[in-house]
């Protein structure tokens, strides 16, 4: 037995799994119950809610400043440090039921979530070989779906059977997180990468088409993440307990698939497994702007969020092509990339929501689009110096070493 344990605390994909069970806890309880809070405590209508979701995407933007905070810390301690921003934050929320409160409370917790994923994603590119990457990317977002189930069924009984209100559900989730990243500051030791990484920014050229594809992919979700569960509240008067209800049927789907997709994009390869993502998501968002059946729209809702899982192809494309040693720096720039549009699409299409739902749906229908053209760029088999393609043929455009 304490083999075993001596076994967990030596590993790295341990230490990835308990940080992929403590961000959803907090993460994915405070998304169920913020559009119900905001509409019932601070009586947002969409302008409101855009503003708050921009801010939120702000800390996102910033996320290439992680490789100057890297000059000082170390990333697994920068990511347990990021983890209890995110807790404060969440922890937070249900003590603030005003306009600004809410700004404040939301950046916090961004702060703390943005981080997080930025560096989570760098040391899961680094501690992974590219063989084992899309199987263990997988496995990791299941334990994600996993950890969200359980949260959400305790939120549900919260809601429904004790009759707690938000703020003592914000404040359970925020501590629980807080309470994991305590236990991993003390059990785990530091793992040191094979590749020292780079401490400035790193731009380079050949990396274009994934700088594109993740700019794309930033804009496209956005409008799902922010307007898709408000049309849920809104449009159709959703309560707080069906809304968690269908994040429980999501998060089902990604428990039971998310490991299975991983190991089918390291079969298929990129370029086809984010074309059916893309495919997919044209048809979703069409369809949410003509819905007028709330079943029909929980029914889209779930299709949509199923294929998250297949962007895991877009990190492992980026692995294949690039410098082992960027991984860190670029995770922080490719999250800024990722929300240069998640800054500015929440505020302006909440103006845009007020006056057609429809046409918000119809922007990310664009979107998935642009996306599925970018995608048809990516080779059968991308690796460095070969990090493009003209689609349909086995040209190869030149890699540029800068």
């Amino acid at each position: 037995m304490m083999t075993r344990l001596r076994d967990i605390q030596r590993s790295p994909m341990a230490l990835l799994v308990l940080m992929s069970i403590a961000m959803p806890v907090a993460f994915n309880v405070w998304s169920a119950l913020l559009n119900n809070f905001v509409v019932e405590r601070a009586n947002f209508t969409g302008i409101e809610i855009g503003i708050l979701q921009s801010l939120r995407e702000v800390p996102g933007f910033l996320a290439f400043t992680a490789v100057f905070v890297l000059l000082v810390l170390k990333e697994q301690t920068f990511a347990l440090i990021s983890l209890v921003m995110l807790g404060l934050g969440v922890a937070a929320t249900g003590f603030f039921p005003s306009e600004y409160g809410l700004y404040f409370t939301t950046v916090l917790m961004s702060l703390g979530f943005h981080y997080f994923e930025t560096i989570k994603q760098s040391l899961s590119l680094q501690w992974f070989t590219k063989e084992e990457a899309p199987a263990r990317l997988g496995k990791l977002l299941a334990v994600g779906s996993v950890t969200s189930l359980v949260a959400y069924g305790a939120l549900w009984v919260a809601l429904e059977v004790f009759g707690w209100q938000y703020q003592t559900n914000f404040m359970v989730a925020g501590g629980v997180c807080l309470l994991l990243a305590l236990v991993m500051w003390l059990v785990f030791p530091h793992f040191e990468s094979e590749h020292p990484q780079n401490k400035q920014l790193v731009l380079r050229k050949r990396y274009w088409l994934y700088y594109l594809l993740t700019f794309l992919s930033g804009a496209r979700r956005q409008i799902f993440v922010v307007f898709a569960a408000f049309l849920m509240v809104e449009k159709f008067g959703y309560s707080a307990s069906e809304v968690t209800t269908l994040f429980l049927v999501n998060y089902v789907f990604n428990w039971v698939f998310a490991e299975r997709i991983g190991r089918v994009i390291g079969a298929i390869g990129e370029r086809a497994a984010l074309s059916a993502e893309y495919l997919g998501l044209i048809v979703v968002f069409v369809a949410y702007g003509l819905v007028t059946d709330p079943v029909w729209a929980a029914a889209l809702y779930v299709i949509d969020h199923m294929f998250f899982a297949l962007a895991i192809a877009i990190s492992t494309y980026f692995q294949k092509i690039a410098d082992p040693k960027d991984l860190a720096s670029s995770a922080g720039v490719s999250f800024t990339i990722n929300h240069i549009a998640a800054v500015i699409i929440p505020a302006a299409l909440g103006l845009v929501w007020v006056v057609s739902p429809s046409l918000v749906f119809y922007t990310g229908a664009a979107f998935a689009f642009l996306s599925l053209a970018a995608s048809q760029w990516i080779p059968r088999h991308p690796e460095a110096g070969r990090e493009t393609a003209f689609p349909g043929s086995s040209m190869v455009a030149p890699a540029v070493n800068q």
